[in-house]
């Protein structure tokens, strides 16, 4: 610093009207130039300083940055990789229990189950020892009512053939036998033949086997009560079942043919009431010896429409325990002049197995048996409803031809189809019967 300029040695100037004025300071001194572009250098160099050092500073506050987000991102990862095993392990842990317990519950089913199986193969066992039981006990029973059946036949028998001998012996004249077709009313006799007019002739075994038979009779009321028209004959509407009748005779001798199965498409129709009316009508035809079966094993009526009370068991005669003499019945002197040409085959036991009986290859041979030994012209046959159960079809083999009996106002086209469908092309359908018709002539009942 220039001396001059220290303040001691500053002084008050005057200006020319003789007045102090102060005196200013002198400015600055002008640098020199190599000292001013030192101190720029420098003061460059201080800047580069700086701002490298911002630089450093900003680079490793951003590496501090970057390094502690990887570690907060690592942690969080790390956190997550625990948490999904810890998942994995809780989910691998609860699948393992899940299988423990459905693996104890299938050796706790599979136990039930084989206590249940064990219970019912023992039950079975009782249950089939005991239904053995019973069958053998019901065998017995069937062979000591058979043979006391037997007995008592053999008995009524020979006190029958010893009653004759004792009337032969003692009447100077004998009654003619009565013959296959008679018609003879309660309160008619057979009239006396002088001896001279018999003629000693060789006895015919089917004649034989027919007066063999045991007789039934009948009750006027209890048929006229179940609609058996053509027995009094009183209701107009037999002419049909008389008609009926002829035709399916004629049929029958056209072809050859011999057994009838009667049928419908369902229940009520009258299939029954059928049956039974066209027996009796045939009965009353000349020389034509008619046989009635009761099929219908299921659900067997006709006994009860004809008043007898405990006919036996019909499927015992199909299976053979029963021979057919000793189960038929002949139609015997009656109110109603119905002829003797006729039998019938009545069920009172209903059968479960019918349409497996039906099939049975001993049903073909008893209805065998009958036409060889009875020599029947016309075998009507009773069967269930055709669309009710397989009966039908089952029994195919044993008739030759099908009487379809329609209720009017109840069967549709579409059931007669459908019966015709299940009974094929190969069985013949003799007639089709409209019953309980309205608006006829003949009351209720047509053909």
């Amino acid at each position: 610093m220039n001396m001059m300029d220290s303040p001691k040695f500053r002084r008050k100037r005057t200006s020319a009207t003789g007045s102090a004025r102060p005196v200013s300071e002198p400015p600055d001194p002008v640098r020199p130039l190599d000292e001013t572009a030192r101190e720029a250098a420098d003061n460059a160099k201080a800047r580069e300083k700086a701002q490298e050092k911002l630089r450093r500073r900003a680079e490793l506050e951003e590496l501090a940055r970057a390094e502690a987000l990887r570690r907060v991102m690592a942690a969080r990862a790390r956190r997550e990789a625990e948490a999904h095993e810890a998942a994995e392990r809780a989910e691998a842990e609860a699948a393992l229990q899940a299988e423990k317990q459905a693996e104890e519950r299938r050796i706790e089913a599979e136990r039930a189950d084989e206590e249940r199986a064990a219970e019912a193969r023992r039950k079975a066992a009782e249950e089939k020892a005991e239904a053995e039981r019973l069958a053998e006990e019901q065998k017995r029973a069937e062979q000591v009512r058979l043979a006391e059946a037997r007995a008592a036949e053999d008995a009524a028998r020979r006190a029958e053939e010893e009653r004759l001998a004792r009337e032969r012996a003692e009447a100077t004249e004998t009654v003619p036998p009565l013959a296959l077709t008679g018609m003879v009313p309660v309160t008619e006799q057979p009239a006396s033949a002088p001896a001279s007019a018999r003629a000693p002739q060789e006895p015919d075994p089917v004649d034989s086997a027919w007066a063999g038979l045991s007789e039934m009779t009948v009750d006027k009321g209890q048929l006229d009560r179940n609609r058996i028209i053509t027995a009094s004959r009183d209701d107009p509407a037999h002419a049909a079942f008389d008609v009926l009748r002829t035709r399916l005779l004629q049929a029958l001798h056209e072809n050859g043919w011999r057994r009838v199965a009667i049928t419908s498409p369902g229940k009520e129709c009258g299939k029954t009431f059928t049956a039974a009316n066209l027996a009796i009508s045939l009965s009353r035809q000349e020389n034509c010896r008619t046989l009635l079966l009761d099929l219908d094993m299921r659900r067997p009526s006709l006994h009860r429409i004809l008043g007898v009370s405990d006919p036996g068991s019909l499927g015992d005669m199909l299976r053979g325990m029963t021979a057919p003499g000793d189960h038929l019945l002949r139609m015997g002197r009656n109110p109603v002049n119905a002829g003797r040409n006729i039998a019938f085959g009545l069920n009172g036991r209903p059968e479960a197995y019918a349409s497996e009986l039906l099939q049975d290859p001993r049903a073909e041979s008893c209805l065998q048996r009958i036409e060889d030994e009875f020599d029947p012209d016309v075998v009507l046959i009773d069967l269930p409803p055709a669309l009710s159960y397989d009966d039908v079809i089952a029994a195919r083999p044993l008739f030759d031809g099908v009487l379809l009996v329609i209720g009017g106002g109840m069967t549709t086209e579409k059931e007669i189809a459908e019966v015709e469908r299940r009974l094929g092309d190969g069985t013949p359908i003799l007639g089709m019967i409209l019953n309980k018709a309205e608006g006829t002539e003949l009351d209720r009942y047509s053909y």
